[in-house]
């Protein structure tokens, strides 16, 4: 899983909040820029993503606008093998990266975690 924030402590806060739920998941936080400002950066992006890479597939969640355009900008530099196994989940950063990894901790597959991550709107609800 990796974590795109315009902040570097807030990727990081949520990795680290996330890791707590789902020991077993490698999440990689993808914060900032390498400046260390607020913003998104796609080439950091595409590096976590590389590093999250275990084979199982990778769930990017971003935080707002940009990010979401980072993260397409980066799937563009992967291959396209990687790229087939990566999604951008369209859910909420905090709540869908804790389910996302708590479902993915239990060996489901990249469509359930994906689902999972995205169904947290819905969940956000009750």
């Amino acid at each position: 899983m990796v974590i795109v924030s315009h902040s570097i402590k807030v990727a990081e806060g949520i990795r680290d909040i996330t890791q707590q739920m789902a020991k077993e998941v490698n999440i990689i936080a993808a914060g900032g820029t390498d400046e260390g400002e607020i913003g998104t950066d796609a080439l950091k992006i595409q590096a976590a993503i590389l590093d999250a890479n275990t084979g199982d597939g990778v769930i990017i969640m971003v935080d707002l606008g940009s990010a979401v355009l980072s993260a397409e900008t980066a799937l563009d530099f992967l291959d396209e093998e990687l790229r087939k196994d990566v999604r951008i989940a369209d859910a909420p950063i905090v709540e869908g990266a804790i389910v996302a990894a708590v479902q993915a901790s239990t060996g489901a597959t990249l469509k359930e975690v994906i689902n999972t991550a995205n169904e947290a709107y819905t969940l956000r609800k009750l």
